[in-house]
Order: structure tokens, then C-alpha cells, then sequence
């Protein structure tokens, strides 16, 4: 179907957005920190995409529009937007539920250097441009969340997020590598597949959902400081 991965954006933001006037919740009251903070994270994200697409990747005309600014279908723009605003939903229901419980952070920012220092390598060396991306990627966020002093990877209740959002990943990615609206080019990742899903996938979504995250929660500390 032509609007298929118009449909998938649509049904992805739905739920969140219905949901938003939950009591408990009430995510439509951060909003205003939501939307700022998913377009900063979507704007390195849409120029990534547009310079790999046709190499890393390409588009199945048989589930899009055809409308495609920046060389991008309108649907994967959207993709950018609607992914990680339901994302921060699942994030602000999850910290409603569970305080603010730091752990130690001692090795956490190490991992991150290294999943860097791996993507450069890779880059370096002229292989798996896809796979050197994602991992340096995930890398960069990580040590972001340091230096800005977020202190989102210490929390415990950030564990449970990833692991939903790598669940609602698997399930929603799938659906699109399944069909498939994406076709990816091996010769730029490892080969390797959950499923129908490239292994690349789960670094790319991470750092994208997580990097929105991380300005969530900065925008969330400019609104409290000052009394907003």
C-alpha cells in the first residue's frame, strides 16, 4: 500500500498522543519540552539519512508516497519526529512510576568511549560504513549525557527504558524491515540480523531516541529553574 509507512508513522504517535491526558501523566503538559527536545536530536539524524540513503539504504517505492524532501521520503522525516515522541511518553510514564535512583556510573562513560573508538576504527578502515556510524553514534551520546551532566545512564529506571524501547524496536523496526519498507545493503553492515532487523538498527535507534532524551531532561531543567 502507497501510504503503508505513512499509516506505521500515524499509528506510532497515536497511542502517546491519546494517552498525553492521562492524569498521572499528563505528558501534553511537556510538550512543550518534548517537541523542541526531539527536534534538536532529529536534525543530525535527517542529515545522516539523507547522505547515506542509496548506499546504506534505500526505500521501497511500493509503501511510500513519493514525496521526498532533503532526497528523503516524507514518511522517514516523520519517522524522526513520531518514533521518539512516543518514546519520551514511554519515558515520562516509566519516571512517574519509578524515582530517581542513581547507580554508580564508574565504567558506564568507558563503554561509550569504546563503541567511538570502535566505530572510528571501522570508519578508518574503509569497512561496514553502516555499523561504524551506529556504534560511534551511540558512542557519542553516551559520553554527551556526561559532559552535559544529564546523569541519565547512572539511573536505574534508564535500564528499564532501554529495554522497552529496544522491545518496541524490535516489534515496529521489524515490522519495517519485514515488509520491507527499508531494504539495507549489506555491504555496510555486518550481516548480522534479529529477525529481519539489521543488528545496526539498535545502536541507530538508541542513540536517536536517547540523544532526545538527553534534551528532554536539559530542557526540563531550564523550565524548573525557572519557575515555568
Amino acid at each position: 500500500m502507497q501510504y503503508e509507512y505513512f499509516l506505521f508513522n500515524l499509528i506510532v504517535v497515536l497511542g502517546p498522543i491519546a494517552a498525553s491526558f492521562d492524569k498521572r501523566v499528563h505528558f501534553v503538559d511537556k510538550w512543550r519540552r518534548a517537541l523542541p527536545a526531539i527536534t534538536l536530536a532529529a536534525i543530525p539524524y535527517i542529515v545522516w539519512d539523507a547522505l547515506v540513503t542509496g548506499r546504506h539504504w534505500n526505500f521501497n517505492p511500493a509503501y511510500i508516497s513519493g514525496i521526498s524532501p532533503f532526497g528523503l521520503p516524507v514518511e522517514e522525516i516523520l519517522f524522526f519526529f513520531t518514533v521518539p515522541f512516543a518514546s519520551l511518553f514511554m519515558w515520562e510514564v516509566i519516571s512517574s512510576y519509578i524515582p530517581k535512583q542513581e547507580v554508580t556510573s564508574k565504567g558506564t562513560v568507558g563503554v561509550f568511549r569504546g563503541l567511538l573508538l570502535a566505530g572510528i576504527i571501522l570508519y578508518a578502515q574503509g569497512q561496514k560504513e553502516y555499523t561504524a556510524f551506529a556504534f560511534g553514534a551511540l558512542g557519542i551520546v553516551g559520553i554527551l549525557d556526561d559532559i552535559l551532566q544529564v546523569k541519565l545512564f547512572p539511573q536505574k529506571r534508564t535500564l528499564l527504558y532501554v529495554l522497552a524501547v529496544t522491545i518496541c524496536n524490535g516489534v515496529f523496526n521489524g515490522y519495517l524491515t519485514a515488509r520491507p519498507v527499508v531494504i539495507y545493503d549489506n555491504t555496510y553492515n555486518l550481516g548480522i540480523r534479529l529477525g529481519t532487523i539489521p543488528v545496526e538498527d539498535f545502536f541507530y535507534g538508541l542513540s536517536l531516541i536517547l540523544l532526545a532524551t538527553i534534551f528532554y531532561e536539559l530542557l526540563k531543567k531550564k523550565y524548573e529553574h525557572s519557575g515555568e
